[in-house]
């Protein structure tokens, strides 16, 4: 005689309650659900309240039969929030993952529904397809707090200099709308400007002249909030001889064509916290790896590289171009020169993405194990 099953029965009291975070800036949508198939238990709460949070996982285990004591796995996008979310839901023994957002399965359709809720859904069914075994996305290595801060300096240094370019560029654009041509980064440019006249001898407006006077003086505070910066990373690299993060800074700058501004992305970015088992997470972490395209009888082409920290990759093409010029004899320039050298410009500009990736090899063996890359010297000391 055949029995009925019952849910309270069917249900395992050891199983885990999957939870999916949709984190928008006034508040979050929750996905809850203990089974594959099953119907996801949608919630809304107030963006950051914890309270509420805690509250909704104890009713969504009641209302799936869990026990009380049942895990937790969750998940939520990388971005905006960054990863203070995940160090909360470990410390309360949650076992969370941040995904890597350009990972995530989306319909091929060309146009599909899009809401908060639907993502939220989508994201708590993949989450039980990823625990049970099925790579369906990238997880993102999650820093340290500390790990965290370090990037901090470095990336306001960016920050700041395009902030100078913006106004520098600013200001050199409204003298040239009267046909004033003044360098900007010149000592003595307030001087030069009070005496800068039209085409007809006539004095600068009173207006822009005014406007340009409030624009240098913000030129000039990020300037020195620049100086300020570099100065403490100097400082700290100095001073802090124990640190084995300065200590791969210290090793980087070591070698010519690398200095203060490319070592601290680098190792903040990248060789600081990050753990590589081979070359090709290097390159395809980086955002340097190729993206072949083949399909049926179509010939094999490339889809341009694979994304990753747009910072590394930009720092580390602009590297690979000071790398041709200040170690010329090592053998990645020599590769260089021998394959694309003779090439067009367009060739270069491809072939120096290329160099970038093997650099970024030979500098990860390089702090590794300590030896030089093939050919490359060391700056005199």
């Amino acid at each position: 005689m055949s029995q009925t099953t019952r849910r309270e029965d069917s249900t395992s009291k050891t199983a885990s309650l999957h939870l999916s975070f949709d984190l928008g800036w006034t508040e979050w949508k929750l996905a809850f659900a203990a089974e594959l198939g099953q119907k996801a238990r949608l919630r809304t709460i107030a963006a950051g309240d914890l309270a509420a949070l805690d509250q909704e996982i104890s009713r969504a285990k009641v209302r799936f039969g869990l026990a009380e004591s049942a895990p937790v796995v969750s998940c939520y996008e990388a971005g905006r929030d960054g990863f203070w979310l995940h160090r909360r839901l470990c410390s309360q023994g949650v076992e969370s993952s941040v995904v890597d957002s350009s990972s995530l399965e989306v319909n091929r359709r060309a146009r599909r529904a899009k809401t908060d809720r639907l993502d939220a859904q989508k994201l708590v069914a993949q989450l039980l397809r990823f625990t049970h075994g099925e790579k369906v996305w990238s997880v993102v290595r999650v820093p340290t707090v500390e790990q965290e801060d370090r990037r901090q300096l470095p990336r306001e240094l960016e920050q700041l200099k395009h902030e100078r370019t913006s106004h520098c560029n600013r200001i050199k654009g409204l003298l040239a709308s009267q046909g004033v041509r003044l360098e900007v980064r010149r000592r003595d440019f307030l001087e030069r400007l009070e005496k800068a006249v039209l085409w007809d001898g006539q004095a600068l407006p009173a207006g822009l002249k005014q406007r340009l006077l409030r624009e240098h003086e913000r030129f000039e505070g990020v300037e020195r909030q620049i100086r300020d910066l570099e100065q403490l990373r100097q400082r700290q690299l100095e001073e802090s001889a124990d640190d084995p993060t300065l200590a791969k800074m210290r090793q980087l700058m070591a070698l010519k064509a690398i200095g203060a501004n490319s070592a601290s992305v680098f190792v903040s970015e990248f060789f600081g916290w990050r753990e590589f088992r081979n070359r090709r997470e290097v390159g395809a972490l980086a955002g340097l790896a190729p993206m072949p395209y083949q399909s049926g009888d179509s010939l094999d082409r490339s889809s341009g590289i694979s994304g990753g920290n747009g910072r590394l990759r930009a720092m580390a093409i602009e590297i690979a171009w000071a790398w041709l010029r200040f170690q010329p004899r090592s053998r990645l320039s020599l590769w260089f020169q021998q394959r694309y050298g003779p090439g067009s410009r367009r060739s270069r500009r491809v072939g120096i993405v290329a160099m970038a990736r093997r650099l970024l090899i030979e500098l990860w063996r390089y702090l590794q194990t300590g030896a030089l890359p093939d050919g490359a010297e060391l700056k005199a000391t």
